[in-house]
């Protein structure tokens, strides 16, 4: 069956159960605030009967937050995600998921008790099926509804403190656009256009790294989910030195439209992709969350941006030149912190000094401004799938960080950073939860690897020998149908050849001479050394 129409199938077949789990958007559940669902495996809260879990309390820390936000109470977020839901579930061992029904990221199996060791490849080094297969998930997950979750469309305010849900469908591509949306967004303090900017509980500070390596994992485990594929990883783009954006082609991410300059090609599939939660201003302006809803085109102009804000794509030094910080953050924790790695890797700060800059985006930040996009807006960044390349590929910056310096977790911030970020703050918007400071520590933890970090024999096989393999292994079929017609052809010439020799008249000898084996005699010293077969 071919890729396509599997894919087709999958989609056609997925459990239409009607990042909130869906079982916990009932009035019941957000008015008693409890969220710890049944494990449809035993039939069990949070599968107490299997020993996965049970239903606890949730406890968030008290530590102080840095003066950047200095409201409370006026925002969901806040000492999240208490103003949801105060009881959720608690798994035990190395199980994971909103009912403990799934595993913990690096880890497989029937209990739970593998480990899994993925590799993440340079999308350069992909074999061509690989390619294809990547494209055709990201599409999958964009047409298909998430069974699992469902988004937020108001605040528990404009819910009636949870009598009246205010929820939507969301695909699963989606999903994972409304979650960096809803994280980013700015605080609504009331009335229209009164909204508190300076807040955002993935950038900025401290958690942008362990918040966006959570999101990737979550997003890689949702597409294992969806398409049965579980070697399933995120591929990532190297841009070191890069001179344009190598990605933008029709076979990859999508080729510039020849009808407008701002369009993906039509011969790509993400031409026909609509973005969601792009319009911020608007959703400020009348005092509404993003509700899902189509927006319009997947937009893209890549080097025609601000040269004064990027005027190149970083390089191979300046990875190098971050990567020498010592400190992961320093000072106030935010923007404006110097000689911070986090910082200087964000884009906020310069890589030759450590300094923080107005006016300039650099490292991570300029990727997003070169997009001259969807994805130069960061509450809409995620509309582009090019976001994940990217972001996979600074993971792997932050892995070489912790890999060089391996920094104690005391080095990890766990008081006065900015709202969302300490070590003890769970990460907005995720259910189940996870704390920022878990993980501030190394991929193979989690049960993934950068194939560019390997040793070199490793990378080896999975760089080149892996790609080739798998070509082979695509086209093994045709290489042996031809190999047989090959050999029939050649030995139905060969009888053809035996017969004729066997039927020519013999020559009459001359007395005395003798048959040569070859046309030599007088003509030895010619070039023509061929038999009469």
């Amino acid at each position: 069956m071919s890729l396509p129409l599997l894919l087709f199938f999958i989609q056609f077949l997925s459990p239409s159960l009607q990042q909130f789990p869906r079982p916990c958007t009932t009035p019941d559940v957000l008015q008693s605030k409890r969220c710890c669902p049944v494990w449809p495996g035993d039939g069990s809260e949070c599968g107490v009967l299997s020993g996965r879990g049970f239903c606890q309390d949730v406890t968030v820390s008290d530590l102080p937050n840095g003066p950047q936000y200095p409201h409370s109470g006026l925002d969901d977020r806040e000492r999240w995600p208490l103003v949801f839901y105060n009881q959720t579930c608690q798994c035990a061992g190395n199980y994971m998921g909103f009912d403990c029904g799934e595993c913990k990221f690096g880890y497989f199996g029937a209990n739970c008790g593998e480990r899994r060791a993925s590799v993440r490849r340079n999308i350069f080094q992909l074999s061509v099926s690989e390619r294809q297969r990547f494209i055709s998930y990201l599409n999958l997950a964009k047409t298909t509804i998430s069974p699992d979750y469902m988004i937020a469309t108001g605040t528990y305010a404009q819910m009636n403190n949870g009598s009246t849900p205010m929820f939507a469908n969301i695909s699963v591509y989606d999903l994972f656009v409304w979650m960096h949306y809803y994280v980013s967004r700015d605080a609504l303090l009331g009335g229209p256009g009164n909204v508190w900017a300076d807040i955002d509980f993935a950038h900025e500070s401290a958690a942008f790294l362990p918040w966006h390596r959570v999101y990737l994992l979550f997003w890689e485990h949702e597409i294992r989910k969806l398409t049965g594929d579980f070697n399933f990883t995120i591929p990532y783009w190297d841009w070191r030195d890069a001179q344009d954006c190598q990605v933008c082609t029709d076979e990859l991410m999508g080729g510039r439209s020849p009808l407008s300059p701002n369009l993906i090609s039509p011969s790509s599939v993400f031409s026909s992709w609509k973005v969601v939660c792009s319009q911020p201003e608007e959703y400020n302006q009348r005092e509404v969350l993003c509700d899902g809803s189509p927006e319009g085109p997947l937009l893209r102009n890549p080097g025609n941006h601000d040269q004064n804000r990027v005027p190149r794509l970083p390089t191979s030094s300046d990875v190098e030149s971050v990567l020498s910080l010592t400190e992961y953050e320093t000072g106030l924790m935010d923007r404006r912190a110097n000689m911070s790695f986090r910082n200087a890797l964000e884009g906020f700060a310069s890589p030759e000094t450590g300094l923080a800059i107005t006016g300039r985006s650099l490292m991570h930040n300029s990727l997003h401004v070169y997009m001259n996009g969807s994805m130069s807006s960061v509450q809409g960044s995620a509309n582009d799938p090019i976001f994940l390349l990217h972001h996979a590929f600074i993971d792997s910056i932050f892995e070489q960080w912790l890999r060089r310096h391996q920094p104690p977790r005391t080095h990890y911030p766990t008081a006065n950073a900015p709202i969302g970020h300490n070590d003890g703050y769970y990460m907005v918007p995720f259910i189940p939860l996870y704390r920022n400071g878990d993980y501030f520590l190394s991929t193979k933890a989690l049960g993934y690897e950068y194939a560019y970090l390997q040793d070199p024999s490793q990378r080896f096989v999975q760089e080149f020998l892996t790609p080739y393999l798998e070509q082979a292994q695509q086209i093994w079929r045709w290489l042996l149908a031809a190999g047989i017609i090959g050999a029939a052809v050649a030995g139905i010439i060969a009888t053809i050849i035996a017969v004729a020799c066997r039927r020519r008249p013999k020559r009459r000898k001359s007395y005395g001479e003798r048959q040569p084996l070859l046309n030599s005699s007088e003509e030895e010293g010619s070039t023509s050394y061929q038999t009469t077969l």
